[in-house]
């Protein structure tokens, strides 16, 4: 029996995901991976690599080959790719026809997206499609992306914000900015070495974040908010382990420079659309995907400073892989949305 399989792939910076038409999401890993150099083996994809962050002996290399939306390490991003692949397939036959449409940031260049392309059909993918990230959450997100009425997305990853008007099955009008949760975190680490003297990692910044994380003070007057918390680290004075209490408004000064630079984006494209999508857009609102959209009090912000409607898209965190599964159910509408490896 001729079995055929379709895939969609989120490729992120944080977080790599694979969608089956049939199950969903059946693969949600961080892109993190684990190899010991002296033996040149992979001690670990996903999550057990990224529990190896920041904790591994020198022998060890814990990478993370996507940095600001771009593939930084070539190698890295083919294997646990391969690894992510081989974990989500049904076992395959040489009947498996297999189709895939990969979700990749708008940053990346024409010889990563053969890169990219190339590793999924040694993996014997036999229709390679490669589409952008906002398209493919505006997919995800429901959105109607084929009508002539415009509609607006700001998906915020790990790596970068991509901010899109979309109409007519296309991309209008687009910004991307290598400004996302990572630059959060970064922001995060300096502030809270700046005011506490205190060193702390990526990982617990990224718990801050999601803890105590506020852009916008009427959220910490809410029942039910969350103030204030711990974080540990090592105090830079004296060497020392050292436990601090961070409070939600020096976390909401610390993102305050991270925030600007994506609020510009979404003005900067708001600025650029044609009058008579901008006029739909008013009337439609926008709708934010990615993890960043999590971030408490953020769509209150937008709405103040621009005036829309903002909506937090349900699926926010799998928006990207379940556009790129749903779009595979038409496939005159995916050689539309996206860039198919044939073309070479």
């Amino acid at each position: 029996m001729f079995f055929k399989q379709d895939l969609g792939i989120d490729l992120g910076t944080a977080n790599t995901l694979i969608y089956t038409k049939d199950k969903g999401i059946i693969l949600n890993e961080p892109s993190v991976i684990a190899v010991d150099m002296n033996t040149n083996t992979i001690l670990g994809v996903g999550k057990e690599a990224k529990e190896m962050l920041g904790r591994a002996p020198g022998n060890i290399q814990v990478v993370r080959p996507l940095k600001d939306g771009v593939i930084s390490d070539f190698v890295m991003a083919q294997t646990m790719l391969k690894e992510f692949i081989k974990k989500a397939m049904v076992k395959s036959s040489a009947f498996t026809s297999l189709r895939v449409v990969i979700g990749v940031p708008s940053g990346v260049t024409e010889v990563e997206k053969r890169a990219v392309d190339s590793v999924v059909r040694e993996m014997g993918a036999k229709d390679v499609y490669i589409m952008t990230e906002p398209m493919a959450a505006a997919v995800g997100s429901n959105l109607a992306v084929d009508d002539a009425r415009g509609c607006m997305i700001a998906d915020i990853g790990g790596g970068t914000s991509d901010v899109a008007v979309i109409a007519l099955g296309g991309i209008v009008t687009s910004v991307s900015l290598r400004c996302a949760g990572d630059k959060m975190d970064e922001a995060i680490v300096a502030y809270v070495r700046k005011t506490y003297n205190l060193m702390i990692g990526d990982k617990t910044a990224e718990e801050i974040k999601k803890t105590v994380g506020c852009v916008e003070p009427s959220v910490l007057t809410e029942p039910g908010a969350v103030l204030e918390m711990q974080a540990r680290g090592r105090d830079i004075i004296t060497g020392l382990p050292k436990t601090v209490t961070v409070r939600a408004h020096d976390i909401m000064e610390a993102l305050k420079e991270p925030i600007t630079m994506i609020m510009d984006a979404i003005k900067s494209t708001l600025e650029q659309t044609p009058p008579e999508l901008a006029a739909d857009i008013v009337n439609s609102g926008m709708v934010l995907a990615g993890g960043g959209a999590l971030l408490k009090g953020l769509d209150r912000l937008i709405e103040n400073q621009t005036g829309m409607k903002v909506i937090i898209a349900e699926n926010a965190l799998e928006a990207v892989a379940e556009g790129t599964g749903r779009s595979l159910e038409s496939i005159e509408k995916i050689k539309r949305y996206s860039y198919s490896g044939k073309r070479y």
